[in-house]
């Protein structure tokens, strides 16, 4: 009996997967027409208000977010267009990258949520590529829009529509979790003591 081992989630190990990864443009690029239409609407309307940003630009702390993603999945396609605004309102700081899960499905085994290669699955990371947190697959938001509605698929369809209001939570959602990393970042005694201050 053969036992898999995969990879523990180093520094060396997260930061090759990053550099492996891909920007938002490349990797929403690799979809077909129906697939790059739907990330380009939700990322169309996923804009910051203006508090946002400032909050967004406020923020100090070198971090890498890099998700793992599936540019055919409706779960995917109406969230990780929030991530990528959000790195745009910082871009000095904060480094989004996606990695398609099927082609690194090493680092999707690691990350699995109730023991199912989900999507998406956002690793936040330190300057140095420490692991800070996971996230996944869907914010608290979206689950409580999902259950209201008593959907039963796992993954809507590509271009389903997304509720103007809903769409503002999830943002917000995201927003928060990006913010709550940037904090525990920068309030780390480590980084702290590495940066004097």
């Amino acid at each position: 009996m053969s036992t898999l081992t995969t990879p523990r989630l180093s520094v060396d190990y997260l930061k090759a997967k990053f550099d492996g990864a891909q920007d938002y443009a490349t990797y929403v690029a690799r979809g077909n027409d129906k697939q790059r239409a739907a990330w380009a609407e939700i990322y169309e309307r996923a804009s910051l208000t203006s508090d946002q940003q400032a909050l967004v630009g406020g923020f100090t702390r070198q971090m890498h977010v890099l998700a793992v993603s599936g540019v055919w999945c409706g779960d995917c396609v109406q969230q990780m267009p929030f991530l990528q605004r959000i790195a745009e309102a910082n871009s000095a700081t904060l480094h989004f990258r996606l990695a398609d899960r099927d082609e690194h499905m090493d680092l999707a085994q690691q990350v699995q949520i109730n023991q199912g290669a989900r999507v998406p699955v956002v690793l936040f990371m330190a300057e140095d590529f420490e692991l800070v947190s996971v996230f996944g697959d869907r914010t608290l938001s979206r689950y409580r829009a999902i259950a209201a509605r008593q959907l039963g698929a796992s993954c809507p369809i590509p271009g389903a529509p997304l509720a103007e209001d809903e769409l503002r939570a999830g943002l917000q959602d995201w927003l928060n979790e990006v913010e709550r990393n940037q904090l525990l970042l920068r309030l780390s005694a480590r980084l702290r003591g590495k940066h004097s201050d």
